[in-house]
């Protein structure tokens, strides 16, 4: 099969307006492993989409050597609606402007529909299993699609999920404020996870069953855990691997960057075996995997300029002073700065790019070892 590049039409949310989502196919449809790779859910986050750009010519030319042994879904921008949110000139992509919210939570459960669907139906084969499974899963997300597209946010993650609800494997592109590389999965999904995040250079790998927010990857990781726990008498592989790759900092865009980003990727495609050819040998680990809520998220606790006297990949103790906070209308100048310290011993993986912060936004992260007691249980996503 040739490349395809389809263009799906959002529903308008208003008369004389039209988006659309690009899609661009290789392989061959149904073709097994598939893989789904997204750019920019959150369409502020931009080294994505010049890793997409990247990945794009990577494909192409493997499509023209007859290299796909698989199935590859490329969305090179995920998120039409952030794109054109601006205001006074800003990019505002995180959230929808109309009310609908951060653009990667509340995604769908499929879990309760699927466990119904396959009830009674599982057998002691995992391949039937799983087949049974995505067919269940394509038939969940087609019975929420024919109910009535009241908006352009619903039509843009029906158009999405779509195409990712059945897939092998599933990457979706973000990035961080200030950041180094870094990976979220879950934690059975690490060992077929740990080739990507060697490719990639990744210094953090986080991992959580579920993170709470119900974000874009765990709506297809989370239901074949849940069903295995749901059927432990049926053989029910983690069959859909699953990850947000943050790739660095917003600023952090540049072919200098992309390039070698989108190779990563594609060498992951091939050592899942969507893509022919030798990947070469699989670069040495740069961290190991540590559970998310052995994160410090640290928060500002009030309003003020923020220092910084720690560089990314610093290590720091619990204790050190991560941040000054200082305010700048203070009576006293000698008395306006405030340290904000580690919670736990780790790496500084993340800081905020916008040096003035508001109260309980997240400054920084330092990625620790231990689960934080504060954190086990809670809700470890930064809205």
């Amino acid at each position: 099969m040739a490349r395809q590049i389809d263009r799906i039409s959002l529903q308008g949310s208003t008369p004389g307006t039209h988006r659309e989502v690009v899609i661009r196919r290789y392989g061959k449809a149904q073709a097994r492993p598939k893989v789904y790779v997204q750019a920019s859910l959150h369409a502020d986050e931009t080294p994505a989409l010049l890793v997409a750009h990247h990945l794009a010519r990577l494909l192409d030319a493997a499509q023209a050597a007859g290299a796909i042994a698989g199935e590859v879904v490329l969305v090179p921008y995920a998120n039409p609606i952030g794109l054109n949110q601006y205001v006074n000139a800003e990019q505002l992509g995180r959230y929808e402007l109309r009310g609908g919210g951060n653009f990667n939570r509340n995604w769908p459960d499929f879990f309760p529909t699927v466990a119904e669907a396959v009830d009674g139906k599982l057998t002691d084969s995992p391949a039937e299993n799983v087949a049974l499974i995505r067919a269940a899963l394509r038939e969940a997300l087609a019975t929420i699609a024919a109910q009535p597209v009241h908006n352009e946010l619903l039509s843009l993650r029906l158009a999405l999920a779509r195409e990712a609800v059945d897939a092998d494997m599933v990457l979706d592109l973000h990035c961080d404020e200030e950041a180094l590389m870094y990976l979220f999965v879950t934690p059975a999904h690490w060992p077929q996870a740990q080739g990507l995040a060697a490719d990639l250079g990744c210094h953090a790998v986080m991992l959580a069953e579920q993170s709470g927010g119900a974000s874009f990857d765990e709506a297809y990781s989370t239901p074949w855990l849940r069903l295995a726990a749901r059927f432990p008498d049926h053989p029910i592989p983690a069959a859909c691997l699953a990850g947000t790759v943050e790739l660095r900092g917003m600023a952090d865009v540049g072919d200098t960057f992309a390039e070698p980003d989108a190779a990563a990727l594609f060498r992951t495609l091939q050592r899942h075996g969507a893509i022919a050819g030798d990947p070469g040998p699989l670069p040495k680990p740069l961290c190991e995997a540590t559970r998310l809520d052995a994160c410090d998220s640290i928060k500002a606790p009030a309003a003020g300029v923020l220092s910084y006297p720690v560089e990314l990949g610093d290590k720091v103790r619990k204790g050190d002073v991560i941040a000054w906070l200082i305010d700048p209308a203070a009576d006293d100048p000698t008395a306006a700065r405030q340290p904000i310290r580690a919670g736990t011993d780790g790496l500084v993986l993340s800081r905020r790019l916008h040096k003035f912060a508001l109260p309980g936004v997240t400054i920084a992260k330092v990625v620790g070892k231990e689960t934080l007691p504060e954190r086990e249980g809670a809700y470890l996503l930064d809205d």
